[in-house]
């Protein structure tokens, strides 16, 4: 299949624009076979597994369709959860980053209707939704459907096995007769050609394999299974195993981004983050202080997976595996640079199994599974990387007065095996790794503790881990979780150090606040 460039796209130099910051050049097989008959108003069945680039096929004919002088509903993309809606609204908004007239929002259950019906009021454009909330939007009037003229069903399969196969078709019948109507799905069981029989207009039927297999760099990858909650531990676990001179940590959402630059700082690492909501000066400072190792680990959404030009990154640690495939090998691409070696990890909870699968069909490359970092392991790597620059430093010279020293403690009758072990463990040693639980997932010995202040009392999660870490006397590496609320905070720690916190804390101020802190119910 000849290669198509984005370049050579019919579409606005700003949709273009926004496609070049986000790596796309060549479209994948899907995009490649599609694009073209969706813009010209063709009904399209798109059948590509997850991770193909299939949100991008129906996304950039959607926002070159969209009139923005029209202030009213244009677009409906249907998606079977709630994730995936929040996802795909995400790519729009990367797409649309230099076209400020055209809004699109998602639409789901779980959040809060009044949001929703808020911000549909003040004109909206293009709707992601799951169907139950997109039905219970049109029963309310809030989304009226009169000027939808393109309509996208995606993971058609995966809506119709989990039971929206009657919602799907009562949305489809108030729309009007005139629209463009695209389906896309994995595989097509006979209720999908059903619906395609009913709903789409002389469908065309595009069948798009993984293609030819993406060129990944000689990146030694590697995936750790493990639950969302200990994420953010496993970051730090692999800093700390690794010690990379500069690291990135890849996360899907800026909210992401934001909260683990957050906790980075708070366990007292160098991290600034990259995101879409910084302007081009706020970003430039970013990978000023990147680039001249003012700080060490890069915390970045994917609108920075092509940007980031720096030769020696020696470890990139997705925190959430991408969306789309091709991300994948654009973020794991920033190391292994200028013919030096690189190391990728990604944190796979069960949900993104599917999603790893992608990736693997993609590049034709199997990620091998592996164990987190125990606290032997880092201690280890510590050591090692001791004794290495203790080489160095006899290799230089320099030493007399230190041996003069040594010489003496020798004359006491020290041993100078001991002299060395005691000097290695004073560098080394950290006495809460023997009692940290090697397996994160495990967590039947983490306790919730309840303090009664939060983000109103203008608290941050570095002020509730330096308040408990200096007022109880442990290390700040083993608080968990933080979880700030407006009026309260929830803190995970480990059971045995339950006691020294409570007594430490009690009577205390965090932000001159006089707080209480106890087991959560």
């Amino acid at each position: 299949m000849e290669e198509r460039n984005f370049e050579n796209l019919d579409i606005k130099p700003q949709l273009k624009r926004a496609l070049d910051d986000m790596g796309f050049v060549t479209a994948t097989p899907i995009q490649a076979k599609t694009l073209e008959a969706i813009l010209s108003g063709k009904d399209v069945i798109g059948q590509a597994q997850t991770g193909s680039g299939k949100t991008a096929a129906f996304a950039i004919p959607c926002i070159e369709k969209t009139d923005a002088q029209d202030d009213s509903l244009q677009s409906v993309i249907l998606a079977p959860t709630r994730e995936l809606a929040i996802q795909i609204c995400e790519e729009f908004r990367k797409i649309l980053k230099y076209t400020d007239d055209i809004k699109v929002l998602p639409v789901y259950g779980g959040q809060p209707i009044v949001k929703q019906i808020s911000a549909l009021r003040r004109g909206v454009q293009i709707v992601v939704g799951t169907p139950g909330r997109v039905i219970d939007h049109i029963k309310r009037h809030t989304l009226k459907m009169q000027n939808v003229k393109y309509v996208v069903l995606d993971e058609a399969d995966e809506m119709l096995n989990m039971g929206f196969r009657e919602d799907i078709e009562k949305i489809l019948v108030k729309i009007p007769q005139e629209h463009q109507t695209l389906l896309f799905s994995a595989t097509m069981p006979k209720p999908i050609v059903d619906i395609t029989h009913k709903y789409q207009k002389d469908p065309l039927h595009i069948k798009a394999d993984s293609g030819s297999k993406v060129s990944v760099p000689k990146i030694d990858q590697k995936y750790i299974e493990l639950k969302e909650k200990t994420k953010d531990e496993a970051v730090c676990r692999l800093l700390e195993y690794h010690m990379p001179e500069l690291a990135i940590v890849f996360c899907n959402m800026k909210k992401r981004v934001d909260s683990v630059v957050e906790m980075l700082l708070a366990k007292g690492y160098a991290a600034d983050g990259l995101h879409g909501d910084m302007d081009q000066l706020q970003r430039d400072s970013v990978m000023k202080k990147f680039r001249s190792g003012t700080i060490n680990i890069l915390v970045a959404t994917d609108i920075a997976a092509r940007g980031i030009d720096v030769d020696n990154v020696e470890l990139v640690i997705n925190h959430d595996l991408p969306l789309e495939a091709e991300y994948y090998v654009h973020r794991i691409g920033r190391t292994g640079r200028a013919g030096k070696s690189g190391i990728a990890y990604s944190l796979v909870t069960g949900k993104e199994k599917e999603r790893l699968k992608s990736i693997t069909a993609l590049t034709g490359q199997k990620i091998k599974v592996v164990p987190l970092p125990s606290f032997t392991d880092i201690t280890d790597a510590k050591t090692k990387s001791l004794i290495g620059e203790v080489k160095e430093v006899i290799k230089d010279g320099r030493l007399d007065k230190y041996i003069t020293a040594a010489e003496k403690l020798e004359k006491e009758g020290w041993d100078m095996k001991e002299l060395a072990a005691a000097l290695l463990k004073l560098n080394l040693y950290d006495p809460d790794i023997d009692e940290y639980e090697d397996d994160i997932n495990k967590g039947e010995k983490i306790r919730t503790l309840y303090i009664d202040a939060g983000k109103k009392d203008g608290i941050r999660v570095k002020d509730i881990i330096g308040a408990l870490a200096g007022e109880s006397g442990i290390q700040g590496s083993v608080i968990g979780d933080v979880e700030l609320h407006d009026t309260y905070t929830l803190v995970e720690i480990p059971k045995k150090y339950i006691k020294d916190v409570l007594k430490g804390m009690k009577g205390k101020k965090i932000k001159k606040k006089n707080v209480k802190v106890s087991v959560s119910k």
